[in-house]
């Protein structure tokens, strides 16, 4: 029986199909990672991308400000080393706001050098802190509402809902399993003791007060001039003095977070 070339051409071209698809099932089977990009292999499951992280430094720029918050209270208080006249209720609770700002101070520049050295400590640490910071504003909220001494103001209590509301977020975002151990990842470190950074934080805050204070001085002595600031009933020495109080608080944070991050930097060593 005589084979035509049109008869030849289909039976070739079905035995071609089939080689091919059972070369195809023996690379799948012999070959499992050889599957879809868009699937794990063995398990048929869309692989996890890596959780987004990038609001994992959110609360690294909240801490960051509550200090500032601190160190402008404290700055702008001096006038309580006087006779303020006030009412002992109302005194003594601005001594103990006072004392809460140095310990955020020194406990924010603690924090901050874990976040800038990438400890996995850092979320649990931040979220210790976090929690104590909420339940002071709470107790601060309700001393001012049951002490009589004190005026209703909805803008304070704004200000502190506020406040418990960033806290909240930003505990939320160092959760376990919101992606910021991807972040803050780095092995465990014989970081420095406590007391190293607190030591290396005043003496960066204080340094960088006076640097940033005489420095926000002069600068703003030289604004005063170009721009011809009145001096009428002081208002260019206020100008200065002015430019001087926020010089002196951004150069007590910069000097403090810069001498918590040398000293983290330098005293760390991996833990054998």
């Amino acid at each position: 029986m005589m084979c035509t070339g049109k008869a030849a051409r289909p039976a070739a071209l079905d035995f071609a199909a089939g080689h091919l698809s059972s070369d195809a099932e023996a690379l799948r089977g012999h070959r499992p990672d050889m599957t879809s990009s868009s699937e794990q292999p063995g398990s048929g499951q869309a692989p996890v991308g890596r959780p987004g992280n990038d609001l994992s430094y959110v609360p690294v720029g909240w801490l960051i400000f509550v200090m500032a918050w601190s160190v402008y209270g404290l700055a702008s208080a001096w006038w309580l080393t006087g006779d303020s006249g006030l009412p002992d209720r109302i005194f003594y609770f601005l001594l103990g706001g006072l004392a809460v700002d140095i310990i955020t101070i020194l406990w924010g520049l603690y924090l901050l050098g874990l976040a800038f050295g990438r400890s996995a400590r850092f979320p649990r640490q931040f979220i210790i802190w976090q929690v104590a910071t909420i339940v002071w504003v709470l107790a601060r909220q309700a001393y001012v509402l049951a002490v009589p001494d004190f005026v209703f103001s909805a803008r304070s209590q704004f200000i502190g809902g506020a406040e418990i509301a960033i806290g909240l977020l930003c505990i939320y975002l160092l959760r376990r399993g919101s992606g910021a151990e991807g972040v803050y990842a780095r092995p465990p470190t014989d970081a420095p003791s406590v007391f190293v950074s607190i030591v290396a934080a005043l003496l960066g805050i204080i340094l960088g007060a006076v640097i940033g204070a005489v420095g926000g001085f002069l600068a703003g002595s030289v604004i005063a001039d170009v721009a011809e600031v009145s001096c009428f009933e002081g208002g260019c020495g206020y100008f200065a003095a002015f430019i001087g109080l926020a010089g002196l608080v951004v150069g007590a944070i910069a000097g403090g977070i810069l001498a918590v991050w040398l000293v983290h930097r330098r005293g760390r060593r991996p833990v054998a």
